[in-house]
C-alpha cells in the first residue's frame, strides 16, 4: 500500500522522494507525474483503490494557490492526512500555507536525508491524530476538549491555559485551537500578544456554524502554530452569546482540531456550564489561599451534584509558595482530591504573561515553574501519559 502520494510533474524530486521513502519508512511513494491537481482529496483516494494515504506532497511545480486549496480542503475534511508543500517559501507563503493546514513546507531542493525526516515526522502525527481520536458516534472527528476553570479570579487561569495550548503546539502543529470564554474580560488575546480581527461573536454566528470552513477563517493564527479565538472586544457582546451556541462551537472545533483548550470565567456560569458539558478534561487552578481553596470546594461538590465533572479531571495548584501559610496536603483536605501538579510562584512566568509570550513558548527552561508548567501539558499527550505512567509505576515499587 502506498503512504505516500507525490503530485509534481517534477522526476527530480520524484526520484529523491523515491529515495527518501525505500528502505526508511514502511509503504511506498505513488507518483502524479503532473501540474494538474485534483478537486477533491476523494480523486487522490480513488487512485489508491479507496485508500487513504498518511502523506499528500504538493509540488514542486504546482499552482500555490490550487495547493493551498486543496490543502484546506483536507485539513477541513481529512485531517489524519497530512499535507506537505514543496515550493521556495518566502514569510508571505509561510503564513498562507499555515492558514491552509499544510504541516510542513519543504525546499524543491531538499536532500532525501531531511524530506525522509519530514515525512517520518508527518507519519507520527497522522498515526497518532488516528489511534487517539476516538470518533463520534455520527462517524466525525472528535478531539480532546480541555476546560480550565476556576470558582475564583486571579489565580492565573488564563496563564495557565496559554501554555497548555503552545505546549500542545508542539505536539500538534496546527491541530490545537484555544478558546476564551471570559465573554466579558478574557485575556487569552493579551496573554497571547493577538489583535485579533474576529472573536467568539463572529464564530457564534449561523455562517460559521454552518460551515467549518468559515467558522476557521475567524481564528486567529499564534506564531507557536496554534490557532486562538479570543473573547469579544466589547463586553456588551458578551449579553447575545447563548449557551447553545457555546456548545456547538465546542463541538465543531472538537470534529476539526486533536485539542480544543478552553479558558472559562471565573464561577458557574451558564457558558461555563456549557463547555463542561462537552469537555473530555477538566482542569481546576487555585492559589494557596483559603477562600480560593473553599471556592473550589464548594464548586466541584455543586458540579459534582450537577453531574458535570469530566471524566478526566486535574487540579493545578498555581504560584504555590511555602511561605503562604498553607501547605500542599492543606489543599488536599479542604478539597478533598489530590494535587496533581504544583506551580511554585515565579518572576519567570509573571514576566513572560506581562509580555504577551508564554514561558512554553520557548524551548523548556531549567526552572521549577516551567518544569511544572510542562508537566501539566504532559497529561494530554500519549508521550506525556506515558512517562506519568512509568513515574507512578515507580512510585508504587519503592513504597
Amino acid at each position: 500500500m502506498s503512504r505516500f502520494v507525490l503530485i509534481s510533474p517534477s522526476a527530480d524530486f520524484a526520484e529523491r522522494m523515491r529515495a527518501a521513502v525505500d528502505g526508511a519508512l514502511p509503504g511506498g511513494v505513488y507518483t502524479v507525474a503532473t501540474e494538474e491537481l485534483p478537486e477533491q482529496p476523494e480523486q487522490i483516494f480513488a487512485l489508491l483503490g479507496g485508500m487513504r494515504p498518511a502523506v499528500v506532497v504538493l509540488g514542486p511545480g504546482v499552482p500555490l494557490d490550487g495547493a493551498l486549496r486543496l490543502a484546506t480542503v483536507f485539513d477541513v475534511r481529512f485531517p489524519d492526512v497530512a499535507v506537505l508543500l514543496a515550493a521556495d517559501a518566502d514569510a508571505d507563503l509561510m503564513l498562507q500555507a499555515m492558514r491552509a493546514g499544510v504541516r510542513d513546507v519543504v525546499s524543491p531542493g531538499v536532500e532525501p536525508q531531511q524530506l525522509r525526516v519530514v515525512l517520518q515526522r508527518s507519519v507520527q502525527l497522522t498515526e497518532g491524530r488516528r489511534s487517539d481520536t476516538e470518533p463520534a458516534e455520527d462517524g466525525t472527528r472528535r478531539g480532546r476538549v480541555i476546560g480550565v476553570f476556576s470558582p475564583k479570579g486571579g489565580v492565573g487561569k488564563t496563564t495557565l491555559a496559554t501554555n497548555i495550548a503552545v505546549g500542545l503546539g508542539k505536539t500538534a502543529p496546527m491541530n490545537v485551537v484555544i478558546v476564551d470564554l471570559d465573554l466579558q474580560f478574557g485575556d487569552v488575546a493579551s496573554g497571547l500578544d493577538l489583535d485579533p480581527e474576529h472573536t467568539v461573536t463572529d464564530a457564534v454566528t449561523r455562517a460559521a456554524a454552518q460551515d467549518s470552513m468559515v467558522l476557521k477563517a475567524f481564528l486567529t493564527l499564534h506564531p507557536a502554530g496554534i490557532y486562538a479565538l479570543c473573547a469579544p472586544r466589547d463586553p456588551i457582546e458578551a449579553d447575545g452569546i447563548e449557551a447553545e451556541q457555546v456548545s456547538r462551537l465546542i463541538r465543531q472545533l472538537a470534529d476539526q482540531f486533536d485539542y480544543v483548550v478552553v479558558d472559562t470565567a471565573p464561577g458557574l456560569g451558564e457558558c461555563t456550564l456549557a463547555a463542561l458539558e462537552e469537555c473530555t478534561d477538566g482542569v481546576w487552578v487555585t492559589g494557596m489561599d483559603v477562600p480560593g481553596v473553599r471556592g473550589l470546594r464548594s464548586s466541584l461538590d455543586v458540579l459534582g451534584r450537577l453531574g458535570l465533572l469530566p471524566e478526566a479531571r486535574h487540579l493545578v495548584l498555581n504560584m504555590a509558595d511555602p511561605k503562604a501559610g498553607l501547605s500542599v496536603r492543606d489543599v488536599e483536605a479542604t478539597v478533598g482530591v489530590p494535587v496533581d501538579v504544583s506551580v511554585p510562584r515565579s518572576h519567570t512566568i509573571s514576566y513572560s504573561t506581562n509580555r504577551g509570550v508564554p514561558v512554553l513558548q520557548s524551548p523548556r527552561r531549567g526552572d521549577k515553574a516551567s518544569s511544572a508548567l510542562g508537566e501539566v501539558v504532559d497529561r494530554f499527550t500519549p508521550e506525556g501519559a506515558a512517562r506519568l505512567r512509568r513515574r507512578l509505576h515507580r512510585r508504587v515499587v519503592v513504597s
